[in-house]
Order: structure tokens, then C-alpha cells, then sequence
């Protein structure tokens, strides 16, 4: 809300005073630090065979010709965006990010920077970005929109697939193909979204993509916009991509994108799910490291959702729904050596979460807290929980060892969360245990 407010009064006002200095980076993501799941979703004319999306080309497995003919099988004849953005609200997610165009070059709206888009090239013959963004909007979400950078089927983008180029160097037509891009760009503006997905931006440096232009005319059309880290060094966020972190990212604001399956797009063989348990411990995973989930859905050609992603999405709704004091607006957990398990911290860092995704087999073991407990409840039913501190020695300024029983009959089926109130802040004992001397 009070971005929208920000992004409101800029707007009356034309920028004419703020155009030259950014709204500080904390500000701009304060939402995004905060949310924790958003929805990616990679929709284009790849799920008509259900091939990989613009690289089946690039990389030679079929001809750039046969993967365009998909363009005659892509009918959206099924999209229903009010129900996309429905479910995704129902998974608990508080942004989603749709590819507006892929490396393929194929748009997602009615571009008139060029006729490589649905409405004049394909099947479904309509604006498919337009309901989306306000399907998406009506749910209170936050609008993302991928764009590639790159575009292997623009006859002035110098690369056409991994083995063959289109020219070497030539000034005029690449300057060409940078003002198809910002006029692109320029058309993608007017929604104001509230979050850009670059990607493609390895193939060209900075200078040639423009990078710097690119920011600037983003943050002038909407100040309060956030850009993802794939704009050569013009982004604000880092996005890992597929692996779970093992160590928390350097960057402060991040989030890991991550399919479903093995595959972005909709393939019709691809049947390699992760289960629903998995999703919500991988979840958990980047919620302790202080990032933010970005989980990938592949509607098919007619705009339905697979089955057993709608499945996914409905279980990940069922705990997020349960757990949201645990879940949004979070910090960064403790680390591993206290808690042998995910963890995170309210924002003013006096109740520790902890996320148990196994049964224990016997009561949770913190190390080294020096804060006193004021209460320990169960998230999502609010059960009190008793616990025990063990080998506290008065004279001693070494924590005891705090047990906190679970039982059976409070645990959740995915993973349990565990709120500890603390007396302050929390207190962690960092220093090297001595032998004893006197007491």
C-alpha cells in the first residue's frame, strides 16, 4: 500500500523533482524482502510440443522454422486469468512473474514494435498480458514480468543459434535492434509493474545493452520498480537459479527461481515432480537464509494449468495459510550451530521460528540462547509448549541446554513451526567454552 501511494503521488507530480534521485534501494524492496513465495510463470508457444523453450532451436534439436510452426497450435482457447491469479493467491504467494517474451522473441501482447507476437501471429489471436495484469492486480498481488534481452528470432539480433550468426559487427543494425528493445519496453511500461525479470543479458555487455538507459527508463516510468540482477550489473536483487543455496547469498535481497519438475515451460513427458513436502522444506530453506522462493509454473498451450501443479500449488496454500505469522515479513534464521534445523526471526528479532521438517525423537535442542523465554506456542493452533533448560550453572555465564517438547499430536504433516518468545532481542553465546578454573 504505501508504495502504490509512492508510485501515485510521482505520477500526479511527472517526476519533475525526482527524477534524478532514485527512491533509496530499502524502500523499493521492502515488499519483496518481505514475501517470501512468488510464482513464476513460463508460458509460450514451447508447450505446444512441449519442447524447451527457445533453446530446442538455439542449440540445433529442431529447426528454427518447425519450432515457429508451434505458433499455429497455440490457441489459449482455455486462459482464464482470474483463475491463475486466484490459485496463485490461494498458494500463498505475493508476486508472480510472467514471461512476456522468451529468447524466442514471440510476445505475450499486442507489441507494435514488431508482428512477432500472439495477436498477429498466432492461434489465440488475442492480448494475453492485459488480463493477466489485472486478474493479477485484483488479487492484491505484485506484478512481475520477465523479458529477454536477447532475441534469437529478430533478423537484426547478431545471434540466430549456437552455430550460426546473422553478423559479426555491424553498428547500424544492432543500434536497430537496442530501439526495438526499448520500444518494447517502452509498451511493457504503461502496466507499471512492480518488478522486471531480465534475462538473456550474458550474450552482450552492459554498454551494449544499454544498461544503464535501460534502469533509468524503468525507474522513470515507475519509481518504485525493483529489476532483477540479469541487467550486467544494473539490477537490484540477486537470482540464483534451480540449486538451493548452501550458504546464504552474499546479496541481501535474493530469491531462488526453481521449476516443479525439470522443466520451465509445459512438457508433456516431463513428469518428474517434486513433491509437495519437498517444495515446502525447499521453501523453508530460503526463508532461514533470509531469500525468497520464485516457484515456476508451465501452463499448456490453451492457457490450463497441469494437474499436478494446480496440486502443488493447493498443498503449498494449505501450509503457507497455517504458518503465515512464520512466514512473511521474516529475517534470516540462527545459525545451524544453535539449532540443528531451519530457522528465522521475527522482524524486531524477539521470537525465534523454528521449522521442524522431520519427527523428532526426542524434545528440540537449542544451544547457546541466553535470553529467558516468556512462551513457546505452536504456529497455526497456538498450542503452549513446555521446555526445560539442563546444565545451567549459576556461576557460569555458558547458556544451558534448552529442550522443548513437540509432541506427536501438535506436529504438521509438512513441517512444523515453533515460536519461542523471547525477553529481548536475540542473545547468542559466541564464545569459546574454557575449562573451569574457579567456582
Amino acid at each position: 500500500m504505501k508504495n502504490n501511494l509512492i508510485l501515485l503521488l510521482l505520477l500526479t507530480l511527472g517526476f519533475s523533482s525526482l527524477q534524478a534521485q532514485e527512491i533509496p534501494k530499502e524502500e523499493r524492496l521492502a515488499w519483496f524482502k518481505d514475501a517470501k513465495l512468488g510464482i513464476f510463470i513460463h508460458w509460450g508457444i514451447y508447450s505446444v510440443d512441449g519442447i524447451d523453450e527457445s533453446w530446442s532451436f538455439f542449440n540445433g534439436y529442431i529447426s528454427h522454422e518447425d519450432y515457429m510452426k508451434q505458433l499455429n497450435g497455440f490457441n489459449a482457447k482455455k486462459y482464464e486469468p482470474k483463475e491463475w491469479a486466484e490459485l496463485i493467491k490461494k498458494s500463498g504467494a505475493k508476486y508472480a512473474v510472467l514471461t512476456t517474451k522468451h529468447h524466442d522473441g514471440v510476445a505475450l501482447w499486442d507489441s507494435k514494435a514488431g508482428d512477432l507476437n500472439v495477436v498477429d501471429k498466432s492461434k489465440a489471436k488475442k492480448d494475453l498480458l492485459k488480463p493477466f495484469v489485472s486478474a493479477i492486480r485484483e488479487q492484491g498481488l505484485k506484478l512481475g514480468f520477465y523479458y529477454s534481452l536477447l532475441d534469437w528470432s529478430h533478423p537484426n539480433y547478431p545471434n540466430a543459434t549456437r552455430e550460426q550468426k546473422r553478423y559479426e559487427e555491424d553498428a547500424k543494425r544492432w543500434n536497430q535492434f537496442v530501439d526495438f528493445n526499448f520500444a518494447q519496453l517502452d509498451e511493457l511500461n504503461q502496466y507499471h509493474p512492480d518488478l522486471w525479470w531480465f534475462d538473456g543479458d550474458w550474450e552482450q555487455s552492459a554498454e551494449m545493452w544499454k544498461a544503464k538507459d535501460i534502469r533509468a527508463s524503468l525507474l522513470k516510468a515507475t519509481p518504485t520498480t525493483i529489476i532483477n540482477s540479469r541487467l550486467q550489473g544494473y539490477g537490484d536483487y540477486a537470482t540464483p537459479e534451480q540449486g538451493v543455496p548452501v550458504y546464504p547469498p552474499h546479496d541481501e535481497y535474493w530469491e531462488l527461481c526453481m521449476t516443479m519438475n525439470n522443466s520451465w515451460g509445459f512438457q508433456h513427458n516431463d513428469k518428474e515432480y517434486k513433491t509437495s513436502n519437498q517444495i515446502i522444506r525447499i521453501l523453508v530453506d530460503c526463508i532461514s537464509m533470509g531469500g525468497n522462493l520464485l516457484l515456476d509454473i508451465g501452463p499448456k498451450a490453451d492457457g490450463s494449468i497441469p494437474k499436478e501443479q494446480v496440486a502443488i500449488l493447493e498443498d503449498l496454500g494449505r501450509w503457507t495459510n497455517k504458518h503465515e505469522k512464520a512466514i512473511y515479513g521474516t529475517r534470516k534464521g540462527i545459525p545451524k550451530e544453535h539449532f540443528n534445523g531451519y530457522t528465522a526471526l521475527s522482524k524486531d528479532k524477539t521470537i525465534l521460528y523454528l521449522y521442524v521438517d522431520n519427527k523428532p525423537n526426542g524434545p528440540l535442542l537449542i544451544k547457546g540462547l541466553k535470553n529467558k523465554i516468556n512462551r513457546i506456542w505452536v504456529v497455526g493452533n497456538g498450542t503452549k509448549l513446555s521446555h526445560k533448560v539442563v546444565g545451567k550453572q549459576y556461576w557460569s555465564s555458558v547458556p544451558g541446554l534448552l529442550y522443548i517438547d513437540v509432541p506427536e499430536e501438535v506436529q504438521d504433516k509438512d513441517v512444523t513451526v515453533i515460536a519461542v518468545l523471547l525477553d529481548g532481542p536475540v542473545d547468542l553465546f559466541k564464545e569459546e567454552i574454557r575449562a573451569i578454573e574457579s567456582n
